[in-house]
């Protein structure tokens, strides 16, 4: 019997030898050490792989992939017992949640570890770590991992950015020579323009989690709102002469953060710090990175019930190797260690912890449902634009928020245009939003008209109210409303019957109605424009309505390309069925412009701002598919810009500009857009008419003692000027091209305290900021007594052309949605 015994023991430790032999690391799948080289993605791709064919504690899934094709991929790693029944789990931890009508109950319920590494491409050190943690946690050898998985269920994510990380290591790969250079002023430190921190349009993926505007944001929260773990982490790296950060998070908190998420922050840390104390790394707490922007991978998180973490590892512009300034020598090897240590830490404290995580996290969505925190309990968002109501419905959807419609009644309400309670009408087609569900922080944090600031000291903007966002009327209310629930609201066209047309009308009111018209471009159908309102049949036109006749438009198959177009760009037709109108100019009339298909030129390269470069060529490429020419700036001088209708300044620094030429080239007949810092660099110079404001010095002896300052407060004295993301309410000349298809009123995203004189006779102020614009989010105090009254957006006159002056971002990070229209008039409708 004991010979029986002694066989089996040995053939058990004989097969684990065999699977730890089988289960090769990182460094021996590869071919070479780990931190020795960087690891191209499809490398890792392959490693992760490798894994799930070998092991069966683990599920690897494709969740999707990049603009460049790219695989975003996501493995679960759990016990054997545990990885058998994932769905299962799934379902459960929903029910959790009440979002999941499936309410079995399950036996030893795991809690749930989502790791994500390399949302910044040219952070990749994290990468890297990734494929150590998972050797680590898949290994059924590893003493000290293997018993967490009694009760925890770990997710990695090895890279969230594909593109941006291949772009900087191939870079940094085509630079580096055999033995990586440490002296930062080598050129392997400095990356060319745009950098890999960004995705494949330049967008910072790490700012997009709940605007969702990227392929691979879509992609990444439809799989984590499947799932909704207890704890997430995102790994980052900071600059290469920081010490590593780990939470607990810095203040502003937003105040829906819960204790439970403050404290369980600090738990995490404690532990993060022992083993950092044991092998004597430095590292810091509750500094620089905070938790109010809703859209970064610690804060959307938190917002839906996780532990959000942000790490950050001294990495940046490090390469392989970098001497910092402590004189010491940072190695990727280094960066990986200590991501890799911050890795199994994590999961070893959220096990050790996985029955409290678990009654949090179900007490967390309890609480939403009975008790939603913010002052009202129904947000009312008036159906003014279906097309922004549609897109704004639909965003809320995608991230897991209920909305409905309910019957028609009266309700008292804060409105977020006026600033005061006013009693509203709740017409059937307005969107109802009720508090009292799972997600009824994340909804408050999304649409409260005010997010309270305990700490200006912020990492990012301060204002996101989607309605502002949106350009729509909406309300807060006090009162529970509880609607009819709808999954989308859908913009539908009437029914329109084969030549029956004299001309199609399509209200201007949305980028819904610029991708149309793109599209009518492409079939070269002509295209006309009201300058003004008409009435015709019963209906009332706003200018700049698009007027597409039958006259000019004489293929067979007009109509058929009309509706179909309206159709797949969810835009709504009305038929007139003569030219003559009730009210306003007849269809024939000079008053009815007609427009031009543009050529547009877009500068890119060193000098411009790659992420602003990359909001237009997305606007360009992905929402209305229109043709668009990029140029670096620095073979300008080579172009013939006179090919070009219009050229596209984005924010950027320039070294010389050429303003002369660009002004000749205006004067005879093309449209130059100047944007952000861009009309900073036309202000003041001759034949611009936009100016710069004067600053009226106080030079009295009060004025003089206020620059005795304090050392100690030197942070927040520096932050008087800042306007770090606040939203304010511009007037708007809605009869100007520039201003077809808004309000009177518009809700601009503002950055920075810069402000204009109002332009002179040859210039029209179409967006203006007066005293009391101020609507939500920190301003400084110097900043806020400058922006009182100037020029936001103008647009002026030179010889046969136009210079469109966009001081602020309409289409800031793509998610302010107003804005797109704002942007497509002055593309489109300026000049025309």
């Amino acid at each position: 019997m004991l010979k029986k015994i002694s066989l089996s023991l040995f053939c058990l430790g004989f097969a684990c030898m065999a699977f730890a032999q089988e289960l090769q690391s990182p460094s021996e799948f590869l071919g070479y050490k780990l931190g020795s080289q960087f690891t191209p993605h499809f490398r890792i791709a392959e490693y992760f792989k490798y894994v799930a064919s070998v092991s069966k504690n683990v599920k690897l899934q494709q969740y999707g992939s990049t603009n460049e094709g790219r695989p975003l991929m996501a493995m679960f790693i759990a016990s054997d017992e545990n990885i058998a029944r994932l769905e299962e789990i799934r379902q459960y931890n929903l029910s959790l949640a009440g979002l999941s009508s499936n309410n079995t109950s399950l036996s030893n319920a795991p809690v749930i570890v989502w790791l994500s590494y390399n949302v910044h491409g040219n952070e990749p050190s994290s990468s890297e770590a990734a494929m150590q943690a998972l050797y680590e946690l898949a290994n059924p050898t590893n003493k000290r991992t293997q018993p967490w998985f009694k009760n925890t269920v770990v997710v990695i994510d090895p890279c969230l950015n594909p593109d941006g990380r291949e772009r900087y290591i191939n870079y940094y790969n085509s630079v580096k020579g055999v033995t990586p250079n440490a002296d930062p002023t080598s050129r392997e430190h400095s990356e060319p323009w745009p950098g890999g921190r960004v995705n494949h349009y330049y967008f910072d993926l790490n700012r997009d989690w709940a605007w969702q505007t990227q392929k691979e944001t879509k992609a990444r929260l439809a799989l984590f709102n499947e799932w909704l773990p207890q704890v997430h982490v995102d790994f980052h790296e900071q600059g290469y002469n920081a010490p590593y950060y780990f939470a607990p998070a810095a203040e502003p908190f937003h105040k829906d953060i819960t204790s439970w998420q403050k404290e369980f922050q600090t738990i995490i840390g404690k532990n993060n710090a022992k083993y950092f104390d044991q092998n004597g790394w430095m590292y810091f707490t509750k500094e620089e990175f905070d938790l109010l922007y809703p859209s970064y991978g610690d804060t959307y998180p938190i917002y839906n019930g996780s532990i959000g973490m942000t790490y950050e590892q001294g990495g940046i512009g490090a390469g392989l190797a970098i001497a910092t300034r402590s004189g010491d020598t940072l190695t990727l090897a280094d960066r990986i260690t200590h991501h890799l240590s911050n890795s199994l830490s994590t999961v070893e404290t959220v096990s050790a912890n996985a029955s409290r995580a678990l009654t949090e996290f179900k007490k967390y969505y309890d609480s939403n449902r009975a008790n939603p925190p913010g002052e009202y309990k129904t947000y009312i968002i008036k159906n003014d634009n279906p097309d922004n109501l549609a897109m704004l419905a639909e965003l809320l959807h995608n991230n897991g928020i209920k909305v409905g419609h309910t019957n028609k009644h009266s309700a008292v309400g804060f409105d977020y245009v006026t600033g005061k309670m006013e009693q509203l009408s709740i017409e059937p087609h307005d969107l109802v939003v009720n508090a009292y569900q799972p997600k009824s922080v994340l909804l408050n944090v999304l649409l409260e008209p005010r997010t309270f600031l305990a700490d200006s000291n912020t990492y990012d903007i301060t204002a996101w109210s989607l309605p502002y966002a949106y350009g729509l009327r909406a309300y807060g209310l006090r009162e529970s409303i509880k609607p009819e629930e709808t999954k989308s609201i859908e913009t539908t066209s009437p029914g329109v019957t084969k030549g029956e047309a004299y001309a199609y009308v399509v209200p201007w009111r949305s980028v819904f109605e610029v991708k149309f018209l793109a599209e009518l471009y492409k079939k070269n159908i002509k295209v006309r424009c009201s300058q003004a309102p008409f009435e015709s049949a019963g209906q009332k036109f706003a200018a700049g309505s698009l007027i597409i006749t039958r006259a000019g438009n004489n293929a067979g198959d007009f109509d058929e390309k009309v509706i179909a177009s309206a159709k797949d760009c969810h835009v709504t037709l009305s038929v007139l069925k003569s030219g003559f109108v009730d009210k306003g100019a007849d269809l024939g009339s000079s008053a009815i412009k007609s427009l031009h298909q543009p050529k547009v030129l877009l500068i890119s390269g060193e000098g411009s701002s790659s992420e602003a470069m990359g909001e237009i060529w997305h606007f360009f490429d992905q929402e209305i598919n229109y043709p668009l020419t990029i140029v670096k700036y620095h073979d300008l001088s080579r172009e013939r810009i006179n090919d070009f209708d219009v050229i596209i300044f984005p924010d950027g620094s320039y070294d010389d500009l050429p303003v002369e030429r660009l002004q000749s080239w205006v004067h005879d007949g093309g449209k130059l857009i100047a944007m952000e810092n861009t009309v900073s660099m036309l202000a003041d110079k001759k034949g611009f008419s936009i100016k710069s404001m004067t600053d009226k010095h106080d030079t009295s002896s009060k004025s003089k003692e206020n620059l005795i300052k304090v050392y100690a407060d030197r942070d927040h004295d520096a932050i008087r000027s800042s306007v770090p993301g606040a939203i304010y309410k511009v007037d708007m000349d809605n009869t100007h091209p520039l201003g077809f298809g808004l309000q009177k009123y518009y809700f601009t995203l503002k950055l920075n305290d810069v402000i204009y004189n109002y332009l002179g006779d040859d210039g029209w102020n179409v967006g203006t900021i007066k005293k009391n614009g101020y609507v939500e989010g920190f301003v400084g105090q110097k900043a806020k007594e400058k922006l009182k009254g100037g020029l936001l957006f103008g647009v002026q006159s030179i010889g046969r052309g136009s210079v469109v002056y966009l001081v602020d971002d309409p289409i800031f990070r793509s998610f302010w949605q107003n804005g797109k229209l704002l942007f497509g008039n002055a593309v489109f409708m300026v000049g025309q």
